[in-house]
């Protein structure tokens, strides 16, 4: 992901999520030395984006979102194999993420991936409320 992605990220964003993330929240974590981003376009647009913030050998996938009409095009897929290539790269041995209870189409990508259910975040999403399934890969 780059600066001049960040207008079309955030659009994506405001497009899925009920509490979305601004431009400058993500332009402000492109530059960490902590993150890790990655954006995807098909024919010039962008598709998808995702990202973690990593901890020593650990890291949170913050986000990861695909364009409405960009769906089921293997998009999420092919990026997170990607995130987790290259945060493997950087040392993380354990990667982690929140994903909505009812989402069993994100659920059903990460245990492809090799997460595993860990636990539940009782409310842990607003708007609406929802509990989150934690899940793991090491």
């Amino acid at each position: 992901m780059q600066p001049e992605d960040l207008q079309e990220v955030a659009a994506i964003e405001k497009s899925i999520f009920s509490q979305p993330w601004s431009e400058n929240g993500f332009a402000a974590s492109l530059q960490s030395k902590d993150t890790l981003y990655l954006a995807v376009r098909l024919d010039g647009e962008l598709a998808g984006y995702c990202g973690l913030l990593q901890s020593f050998d650990e890291a949170d996938i913050t986000n990861v979102a695909v364009k409405e009409s960009c769906r089921r095009q293997k998009v999420a897929e092919t990026m997170l194999t990607e995130l987790l290539r290259r945060g493997s790269m950087r040392g993380i041995r354990a990667f982690t993420l929140e994903v909505r209870r009812g989402n069993a189409g994100a659920i059903a990508l990460y245990e492809k991936l090799g997460f595993e259910n860990c636990g539940i975040r009782r409310n842990f999403y607003e708007k609406p409320v929802e509990d989150a399934v934690i899940m793991w890969k090491r």
